[in-house]
């Protein structure tokens, strides 16, 4: 029985049609900003898929949240920082338009309050791409409470991101455990399974399923959320 159970949020723990959460997304972002700093829609969704790209392939050398910051800044021509607490109150109230492109799995619900009871330290794995209230927020509106998660991957606590290894090495370090005291759960077969090589266990979601090569899945453990929480809650 593994005690650690690392779990991604996305297509996971939140079923999400992910391109129309994404375009939900940007536009009540630009919506709300482009008029507001006098750039155009596409040049500001521009640089926050800039920012985007850099924390993807953050090697370690600053926060993912120094990164993106520096990068919106260069794509836009000017110092994006002075904006972030805007940016956070954004995540806060407009961004709450995206969630018609998610919805509430009531098996997620009661897998991870049954979880919790039995005492398994639970982290949420979510690609750290966002700050807090972005990730606190899609994290409620898969019907948890971020206080259900022992430690939450965030662009201010993490210095590299999905598919790196050293992203899982860090949470490994973080919390005190070896890889293979853990389970990695989630729906990307790229960037969530790949932690099967530095020796954690690995169940691949299949709900909403991403596996942008076509790779055969049967290498791994795999199935829906209500299989998972089978196999989770009898050992």
């Amino acid at each position: 029985m593994q005690q650690t159970i690392l779990f991604d949020l996305d297509g996971t723990l939140l079923p999400m049609d992910l391109e129309r959460f994404i375009d939900l997304y940007l536009r009540a972002f630009s919506a709300k900003f482009s008029q507001k700093l006098q750039l155009p829609p596409k040049a500001l969704t521009g640089g926050i898929w800039e920012g985007a790209h850099a924390m993807a392939h953050n090697d370690g050398r600053c926060l993912n949240r120094e990164l993106f910051w520096d990068t919106l800044s260069r794509a836009c021509g000017r110092n994006m920082w002075q904006y972030e607490q805007e940016f956070d109150d954004f995540y806060r109230h407009e961004f709450i338009a995206a969630k018609e492109a998610t919805q509430v799995n009531p098996h997620v619900v009661k897998m991870i309050a049954a979880l919790r009871a039995s005492g398994r330290r639970l982290i949420l794995a979510t690609n750290p791409l966002f700050p807090k209230p972005a990730t606190h927020a899609r994290i409620r509106w898969a019907g948890l409470d971020p206080s259900d998660f022992d430690y939450i991957t965030l662009y201010d606590n993490c210095t590299t991101s999905k598919p790196n290894l050293q992203y899982y090495r860090d949470i490994c370090a973080h919390c005190g455990v070896k890889p293979e005291e853990c389970l990695m759960v989630g729906n990307d077969v790229d960037e969530d399974m790949c932690a099967g090589e530095i020796g954690m266990q690995t169940f691949l979601v299949t709900d909403c399923l991403i596996n942008r090569h076509g790779k055969s899945i049967d290498r791994y453990p795999h199935g829906d959320v209500p299989l998972l929480s089978a196999r989770l809650l009898s050992g």
